[in-house]
């Protein structure tokens, strides 16, 4: 799959290294401790999936230009922002094999560094007058804000249907991946038609990323390092398992809805629940589901004249959906 990564970062090389330079820029402080926090934040990072959007769509349509580098700042610093915040909600002390800034900090600081992250993302903007881009990054906020309080609502009442399901993937991580496709071809001052063409391509693919994300729940073979039947023990209602519930008899139903509620910590009862979702066919209807999310996007892209940064967010377009990570 690394292979694959590199294959997707071949246009954007050389702007993917110097935007490391950049996105370290953008986090300076005078604040030692925060200094030292961000420091390790750019030592941790991941595939940095994001930018890699950002810098593709914007070279779509035109150049990587200055502006372009602020809007991946911009974006990079949301999504570091709502990792850190997450960590310190889920009580969770490892992030990608690495201790979480929670467990080395304490989650005041590990709150407050987020909240300083948001702050810079909004500061990059204004401080260089890219307006369309803070119009963007404040939906982008209010979105997935809007898609975490959502999903916290109804995993109370478990209650969760199809159509809200998509509601709170798309709030909470299409949106981010929409704001890149968009950031990146404003960076090149492109139409309002342009953009908006660009944050469904997005928004499509943010959709497929995440049903990815939930199907790895079911698969002992992922390699994300995330346990199987977690989402189960932590009851977020997923697309296999809402598809397999709305279609199970009656008594099926109350036995597993149970397991979800009281039994969620019973290896034996989550075990059959999994197998119970992929003998009903969950997993295949949500596979199907994210396929043509895939496809769709696919169609906006292939509206695009031929070039290199295309031919990339093809092959991250089939990445998204093949990815064992």
């Amino acid at each position: 799959m690394s292979q694959i990564v590199e294959e997707i970062k071949k246009p954007i090389m050389e702007e993917m290294k110097l935007f490391e330079q950049k996105f370290y820029e953008s986090m300076t402080t005078k604040v030692a401790l925060l200094d030292k926090v961000t420091r390790f934040i750019v030592t941790t990072k991941g595939k940095q999936m994001r930018p890699m959007f950002v810098f593709l769509c914007a070279k779509l349509v035109g150049k990587v230009n200055e502006k372009t580098f602020r809007g991946a700042s911009m974006i990079e610093l949301i999504h570091t922002a709502t990792l850190v915040h997450d960590d310190v909600v889920d009580e969770s002390f490892k992030r990608r094999n690495f201790f979480s800034i929670n467990a080395l900090w304490k989650n005041k600081i590990a709150v407050l560094v987020g909240d300083f992250l948001l702050s810079k993302s909004v500061l990059l903007s204004t401080d260089f007058k890219d307006y369309d881009l803070l119009s963007v990054i404040a939906r982008t906020i209010r979105e997935m804000s809007e898609g975490e309080l959502l999903q916290l609502e109804k995993a109370r009442k478990l209650d969760i249907t199809e159509d809200v399901y998509y509601e709170i993937i798309r709030q909470k991580t299409a949106t981010l991946i929409a704001a890149c496709c968009e950031i990146g071809v404003l960076s090149n001052d492109v139409n309002e038609d342009l953009a908006k063409k660009m944050q469904s391509f997005g928004t499509l693919t943010g959709m497929a990323f995440q049903i990815k994300d939930d199907l790895f729940d079911y698969l002992s073979e992922n390699f994300i390092g995330k346990p199987v039947g977690i989402d189960i023990k932590e009851q977020k209602m997923t697309l296999p398992l809402i598809y397999s519930l709305k279609n199970a008899s009656e008594k099926d139903r109350k036995y597993h809805f149970q397991t979800i509620k009281r039994f969620k910590e019973d290896k034996k009862r989550v075990k059959e629940l999994i197998a119970f979702v992929k003998k009903t066919g969950g997993l295949d209807y949500a596979i199907s589901v994210m396929k043509n999310y895939q496809q769709k996007a696919k169609l906006i892209l292939n509206e695009f004249p031929d070039n290199e940064a295309k031919y990339s967010l093809n092959l991250m377009l089939d990445y998204v959906i093949e990815r064992k990570f």
